[in-house]
């Protein structure tokens, strides 16, 4: 530990490292983590629009800068493919785990706009279109916020990485 404390002084600060066992960190690709902070930084750039359906909601995510609406399409397809996949992606959502775990009693569509892509995910379980509803409210919240309102579902709160009970340091995670 004294030898990580001198070569602190030497180097600069701890870097901290996550060791990818994968293909990505948490279920996500390098691709899809270039992706997510492109449009984390770029939130300003970026619309939505939620209107709660029938069993869930459909969503239009749209932006006017044309690299921008592309990168849109294709992260909302990668996340469908994960789904199918059932290669669950865990980082930034305390909703993601319940929607990959069930991935099989919801349906989405996925309608592709020259601006960007509209959603639509259903379910005729209650609890489902609740967690639908919850991973809609948390998208909105980053493309209102931005980076802090990742940081917020990744740190804190039931469910997030650090904290709650499914988080890696709630109870049952790791030391």
């Amino acid at each position: 530990m004294g030898l990580g404390y001198a070569l602190r002084g030497i180097v600069g600060a701890p870097v901290l490292r996550i060791r990818l066992t994968d293909g990505g960190m948490m279920g996500a690709t390098p691709a899809d983590m270039s992706l997510y902070m492109d449009m984390f930084h770029r939130h300003t750039e970026i619309t939505r629009t939620v209107e709660e359906i029938p069993g869930g909601v459909r969503t239009t995510t749209q932006s006017d800068a044309r690299d921008l609406a592309a990168k849109l399409r294709e992260h909302v397809s990668s996340m469908y493919s994960h789904l199918g996949q059932g290669s669950e992606v865990m980082c930034m959502s305390q909703s993601l785990p319940t929607l990959f775990r069930n991935a099989r009693g919801y349906r989405r569509q996925l309608t592709l706009t020259p601006t960007g892509i509209i959603a639509e995910e259903t379910s005729d379980d209650p609890a489902l279109t609740d967690a639908i509803r919850a991973h809609a409210r948390e998208v909105t919240g980053f493309v209102r916020d931005g980076m802090p309102a990742m940081m917020q579902g990744m740190m804190g709160g039931p469910g997030g990485m650090m904290g709650g009970p499914g988080g890696m340091m709630g109870p049952g995670g790791p030391p």
